[in-house]
């Protein structure tokens, strides 16, 4: 039984469990710090605000790191430049994938992406080469803008399954915020 103990499982589990919450928080202070230079700190202005707030509540964010987001991107503290980019590109089975991402650096944000990619058997395309299969619209559930697939696309068993893998490591980069396919599910 050496190597084994109940202690270390929890531990390692527990691990996990905290890199993931981490990595969601990131992505939402980041959300916030966008939302905040964008149209200021007052989230009864600033409609973008408020749904990143809602969004952070709804992941159980604290409320102090939520603040902190908040006064860091309100300091004006010309450190960290974060932008927006959007990503487009085509998956396993030809499913196109739209990848909104904020990030400091968007030289090492398109080389990490494209990397997901080409291990995913998928590649990166200009700008509007997946675009067009799309829609911008609101989603009426979660009041959110949206980029909604004009026709979804069926796809074998073990090409939806590698889609998924995708979507999983897409997920755990940093930078990505929503990541939008025309898989149909």
């Amino acid at each position: 039984m050496s190597g084994h103990s109940h202690f270390s499982t929890i531990k390692r589990k527990k691990e996990a469990t905290d890199k993931k919450r981490g990595q969601l928080f990131s992505k939402i202070s980041r959300m916030i710090s966008v939302a905040v230079k964008e149209k200021g700190a007052d989230p009864t202005v600033n409609p973008r605000l408020k749904l990143a707030i809602e969004k952070a509540k709804e992941c159980n964010m604290p409320k102090e790191n939520i603040d902190r987001a908040i006064k860091k991107a309100n300091s004006g503290e010309k450190n960290e430049i974060l932008e927006e980019i959007i990503y487009e590109g085509y998956g396993p089975g030809g499913i196109a994938v739209i990848v909104e991402i904020i990030t400091d650096n968007k030289n090492r944000a398109l080389a990490e992406i494209k990397q997901i990619l080409s291990a995913h058997q998928g590649k990166l395309v200009s700008e509007g080469g997946a675009k067009w299969l799309f829609q911008r619209k609101i989603n009426q559930q979660t009041n959110n803008l949206e980029w909604q697939p004009n026709q979804e696309i069926e796809v074998s068993e073990q090409e939806k399954n590698l889609c998924l893998k995708l979507f999983e490591a897409l997920d755990e980069n940093d930078s990505v915020q929503e990541i939008y396919s025309n898989l149909k599910t």
